[in-house]
C-alpha cells in the first residue's frame, strides 16, 4: 500500500479522487454517501496509518451526524432565537478570522505607521486567500485565515488524501496571489508616484519569496515535496541567477534551503514537471517586481 523507500501511497491518485468526492458529497449534506466513498479509501492505505486512523474517526462522525440529522423535528426543542444554532458554529471561525486581522493590522501600524499596516495587511490577506481559493475550488474543506501578528497567517485544511502535486499547487498558491498583489501596488507606485505603494510592493515580493524558502512551515516545503533531485537542482540554479542578477539576498536563503533539500529522502517516486514551473515562474515574478521597486529587502 506504501513505498517501503520513500513511505508514498501508492494509491495516491485513487485516494485522492475519493477525498474530493467525499468532500463534495459532505458539502452537499449528503452524509451517507459521503461516508461511503470514504470507506472506499480504507482498503487502499495501510491499516497503520494514520489516514486510515483518520478515515476510520470521520466515518463515525459523519454516521452520528446523518443519525442526528434523520431525527424527527419534535425529538428537539426550537429555540426562540434562530440564531442560537449557527452561533456555535459560526462565531468561534468569525471572530478568530477578524479579532486575529484586527491585531495583524495594529502591529504593523504601530511599528510602520496607519498606510502600511493597512496595506500590508491586506497583501497578508491576499496570500492567505490564494491559498483558500485553491482549496476550495478543488472541493477540498478550509477554514479562513488566521493571522499571527508579527509571524505571518496560515489556513487551516484537510490533506489526507490528497497528492503531492496538489498539495504544492495549493502552496504555490499563496506566493501568485501575493505576486499578484505586489504587482498591483508597484502598477499603482508608477502611476501616481506615491512611495507608499512601492513599499509596500517590494515588501510583499520580498515576504513572499522568503516563504519559498523550502524549510519549516513555509510554502516552499510543501511544494518541493513534489520535486524529485533533478527538479531540486533547476529551482536551485534559478534562485542562485536570480541572485546574481538582482542582488536579493532573499534568493540566496532559497537556495541553501534547496540545497539542503537535496539531500534530504523525501523526493517522490514521480516529480511533477508541472510544480517546478510553477515554482519557477512564481519566484521569477517576485523578483521582478522587487527589480522594479526602488530599495533593497523588505524596503522598509
Amino acid at each position: 500500500m506504501a513505498c517501503g523507500q520513500c513511505h508514498s501511497l501508492i494509491y495516491a491518485g485513487e485516494l485522492q479522487h475519493l477525498s474530493e468526492q467525499a468532500n463534495l458529497l459532505e458539502a452537499k449534506g449528503e452524509l451517507r454517501q459521503a461516508r461511503d466513498a470514504w470507506l472506499k479509501g480504507l482498503p487502499l492505505l495501510p491499516r497503520s496509518s494514520r489516514q486510515a486512523a483518520w478515515i476510520t474517526e470521520h466515518v463515525a462522525e459523519l454516521n452520528r451526524a446523518a443519525d442526528r440529522a434523520q431525527l424527527p423535528e419534535t425529538a428537539t426543542a426550537q429555540p426562540e432565537n434562530p440564531w442560537a444554532t449557527q452561533a456555535p458554529r459560526r462565531s468561534p471561525l468569525t471572530l478568530s478570522f477578524l479579532l486575529s486581522l484586527l491585531a495583524f493590522i495594529g502591529f504593523y501600524w504601530f511599528q510602520f505607521g496607519v498606510g502600511f499596516g493597512v496595506g500590508f495587511a491586506v497583501l497578508v490577506f491576499v496570500h492567505e486567500m490564494g491559498h483558500f481559493i485553491d482549496i476550495k475550488r478543488r472541493g477540498l474543506p478550509a477554514d479562513m485565515p488566521v493571522f499571527l501578528p508579527g509571524l505571518g497567517a496560515y489556513v487551516r485544511w484537510r490533506a489526507l488524501g490528497v497528492s503531492l502535486e496538489t498539495r504544492a499547487a495549493v502552496s504555490l498558491a499563496g506566493p501568485l496571489a501575493g505576486l499578484i498583489g505586489a504587482a498591483v501596488c508597484a502598477l499603482l507606485w508608477w502611476k501616481t508616484g506615491d512611495p507608499l505603494w512601492a513599499r509596500l510592493a517590494r515588501a510583499s515580493a520580498w515576504l513572499n519569496a522568503l516563504n519559498l524558502i523550502p524549510v519549516w512551515v513555509l510554502d516552499g516545503s510543501q511544494a518541493v515535496l513534489a520535486l524529485g533531485k533533478s527538479e531540486r537542482v533547476a529551482i536551485l540554479i534559478s534562485s542562485l541567477a536570480l541572485f546574481a542578477v538582482l542582488r536579493e539576498r532573499v534568493f540566496i536563503l532559497v537556495a541553501l534551503g534547496v540545497a539542503w533539500r537535496l539531500f534530504t529522502k523525501d523526493t517522490p517516486p514521480r516529480p511533477s514537471w508541472a510544480t517546478l514551473a510553477y515554482f519557477v515562474i512564481v519566484m521569477a515574478g517576485l523578483g521582478g517586481v522587487m527589480w522594479f521597486a526602488p530599495g533593497q529587502g523588505f524596503g522598509i
